[in-house]
């Protein structure tokens, strides 16, 4: 081992010593610093503030126009240990609001099924994203969530991806297109269980949830209701993170705020690890978009699907703890009959610190495939247009850490048969996001 790796390991054993004790790094990692001490009191009390803001400047060429676009993302968070607050043992609870908006580059100018940024929403607003409490049962290997929650948080993730500006390496495409599922910006109240092993590496967990989130009559309001027509939406995940065995000391709850110095030692010197499998269904049928039944109306169908994923880092360069390359892929499938994508297939690598003098950046590199299902082109045809057999999407991102509250990271994507439609001319995006930790 490397003398760097060797200190480094031995820095986070001593920084995991003093999780408890030890508030985040407020003065280092966010803008407006620790507040003259009071957010680490706050901290150390039971309440953790944080906020964050981004911005994707794209300029596309292709797809619908040409032109250039700017979204916006803004996120104020608020995550409090009920235990230290009110006793309430092994209790957390956790807010958290969005505020998105800007002129839609792809809507507007792209138009491409799957997207290309994944803080670009269809409908400008403020909304409540997170609002749940969550208890933990048997020495935390046992948790039950309750409240306004996006499955997006913990369900089909690739840590490994993250960087990637495109959408669909977070919520699959195929299941982006449905009715309304509850991901990003649009949250939907349920109830989320998990289990994890004794030594933390295997996981079981599954999600009931709103069918429909929030109420589309009003897609600006935060709504919690149950209409008659809603029905449920089930999502379940096994996983094993060979990587993460007898790390006891990682929070259980998917509230995302500012880690303590020894988690973010964690994850800086630790590799990732990761290998799932998933389902997702619907309760209520819908209108299937080509079979016709009775009186020549569409035929109900229920919306279900599946997936894999795996990650997992590979090796370190030149023998340096926190510098690591990390291949990832995943496939989902569904029965696509009322989407327009049934198939879809992520792969790519994440580099971090490609450059011995810069161990806080990373580089990934991503493509995306997704078949576009033969209903939803057999309806096209029929209406006399012609499509593609799918939808591709390649991506190559730096995020470049210029403080560990600014980065910056040049974005270059190219996107095939944006929208399925046959003659429409190929998408080359090249942009910057803007990401500040606040």
């Amino acid at each position: 081992m490397r003398r760097s790796a060797f200190v480094a390991v031995s820095c986070l054993a001593i920084a995991t010593s003093a999780l408890a004790e030890d508030a985040p790094d407020y003065a280092a990692m966010t803008l407006s610093g620790d507040w003259g001490g009071a957010r680490s009191d706050s901290w150390r009390r039971g309440i953790a503030f944080d906020a964050g803001l981004r911005f994707d400047s794209l300029h596309n060429r292709g797809g619908a126009r040409d032109g250039t676009r700017t979204v916006r993302h803004l996120e104020l968070k608020l995550r409090a240990d009920l235990e230290k607050l009110l006793g309430w043992e092994s209790t957390v609870a956790y807010f958290n609001t969005v505020t998105d908006g800007g002129a839609g580059i792809n809507a507007q100018l792209t138009g491409s099924l799957m997207g290309v940024s994944s803080i670009e929403v269809p409908v400008p607003t403020t909304r409540l994203f997170n609002a749940w409490v969550q208890k933990s049962f048997l020495d935390d290997r046992f948790s039950v969530l309750a409240g306004i929650y996006p499955i997006d948080s913990e369900f089909f993730t690739m840590d490994s991806a993250a960087t990637l500006l495109h959408p669909a390496y977070g919520t699959p495409a195929d299941l982006a297109l449905t009715d309304a599922p509850s991901v990003f910006n649009n949250a939907a109240f349920g109830i989320r269980a998990k289990w994890l092993s004794e030594n933390r590496a295997l996981y079981a967990m599954g999600a009931v949830m709103d069918g429909i989130p929030n109420d589309p009559a009003h897609p600006k309001r935060t709504t919690v209701r149950f209409a008659g027509g809603d029905g449920v939406f089930v999502i379940g995940e096994i996983g094993w993170m060979p990587l993460e065995a007898g790390h006891s000391f990682e929070p259980v709850d998917p509230a995302d705020v500012k880690q303590t110095p020894g988690l973010v030692a964690h994850e800086k010197y630790e590799g990732i690890s990761k290998y799932a499998v998933g389902f997702w269904r619907y309760g209520n049928k819908v209108p299937d978009q080509f079979d016709v039944g009775a009186n020549n109306n569409p035929r109900k169908r229920r919306s279900q699907g599946a997936y894999l994923l795996a990650e997992r880092s590979l090796f370190s360069l030149g023998g340096d703890a926190g510098r690591d390359v990390t291949p990832f892929g995943r496939y989902a499938f569904s029965t696509g009959y009322s989407t327009a994508i049934d198939r879809m297939s992520n792969l790519g690598v994440r580099i971090r610190g490609p450059i011995a003098s810069r161990p806080d950046d990373s580089l990934a590199i991503g493509w995306t495939r997704s078949r576009l299902t033969p209903k939803w082109r057999s309806a096209q045809q029929a209406a006399g247009t012609g499509t593609a057999g799918s939808e591709q999407a390649f991506e190559i991102t730096w995020r470049a850490a210029i403080t560990p509250w600014l980065a910056l990271q040049p974005d270059i994507q190219y996107i095939r048969n944006p929208g399925g439609v046959s003659g429409t001319p190929d998408a080359t995006l090249i942009g910057v996001r803007l990401e500040l930790a606040l």
